[in-house]
């Protein structure tokens, strides 16, 4: 839907902008005689700034998306709205996605917007874990990066340390209660979810050629990215690895969160907010 929608604005302002032209080199100078203005032209001349305007921001700059499921909680809910930094991966044309200029790679713990792989019109967020080159471990519920280096016989893995913390705030699934974690991934502390009613799912993995079940080696070109509710998250342990050119940003700011939990037989539909969540308002860590 993102896709349809950037190449419908690109087509709507690019037609804009040609009655604006037409108007300023053709119709302006009969104006001056006399005659009256065009009242398509004179439309195309006053929505053609705004949509510039909406097509630079959208595309090259900043991109609001709604969190639609629980896959990343707990670090974003369902009924966050955020905004995502469209150039942290470089700056792409808004119809073909191709790099116009290089402005930085995704580093490992970035919460990115990428097109799902599997069906690129849709669009995916997940937090970026490994990197080009790196050896992920994903056994036991466990989580160990082995990074890219010279020579991988001598290079230690990665032990992504995870602890039990208290938290403030209960999470569910399915009615059971999901146990909180705090993960150290590199530099970036976050907090993840594990449902102790669900077995490790290692059979169900993406299987790479050459390496064991719940094991992959991420491609040149390509990251691993994981949701931080584990048990819940399709990820690249079931379809495997993100292209770059798929990637469309970093999330790092909530601008508005609504709480969603409106009872099945209220009167109003399900879609309505029953409240707004203040606090969430802010930065992503």
């Amino acid at each position: 839907m993102a896709n349809y929608f950037s190449i419908l604005l690109t087509l709507v302002t690019l037609i804009a902008g040609l009655l604006w032209l037409f108007d300023a080199l053709v119709l302006k100078p009969k104006r001056k005689q006399g005659e009256a203005q065009n009242t398509i032209t004179e439309f195309g001349q006053s929505v053609f700034p705004v949509l510039a305007a909406v097509l630079v921001l959208r595309s090259f700059l900043y991109e609001p998306f709604q969190i639609p499921s629980g896959s990343m909680m707990p670090t974003l809910l369902k009924g966050d709205f955020i905004l995502v930094e469209k150039f942290a991966y470089g700056v792409k044309d808004p119809v073909f996605r191709k790099q116009i200029i290089e402005t930085g790679k995704p580093e490992r713990g970035d919460i990115a917007v990428f097109k799902y792989p599997l069906e690129p019109n849709v669009d995916y967020i997940k937090r970026i874990v490994g990197l080009p080159g790196d050896r992920i471990v994903y056994r036991d519920k466990q989580l160990f990066i082995q990074p890219q280096c010279g020579n991988a016989s001598e290079c230690p893995p990665l032990d992504v340390k995870r602890n039990a913390v208290d938290a403030e705030q209960t999470y569910f699934s399915g009615g059971g209660s999901l146990n909180v974690y705090q993960e150290t991934l590199g530099d970036i502390k976050h907090r993840i979810l594990l449902d102790p009613r669900v077995r490790s799912r290692v059979p169900l993995f993406y299987e790479q050629p050459g390496t064991d079940s719940g094991e992959f080696i991420v491609p040149e070109g390509h990251y691993f990215a994981m949701g931080d509710n584990r048990d819940n998250s399709q990820d690249s342990r079931y379809w495997g690895f993100v292209p770059e050119e798929y990637l469309v940003g970093r999330a790092f700011f909530v601008w508005m969160s609504f709480e969603m939990d409106r009872s099945p037989d209220s009167v109003l539909p399900q879609w309505v907010p029953t409240g707004v969540r203040f606090e969430r308002l802010g930065s992503i860590e």
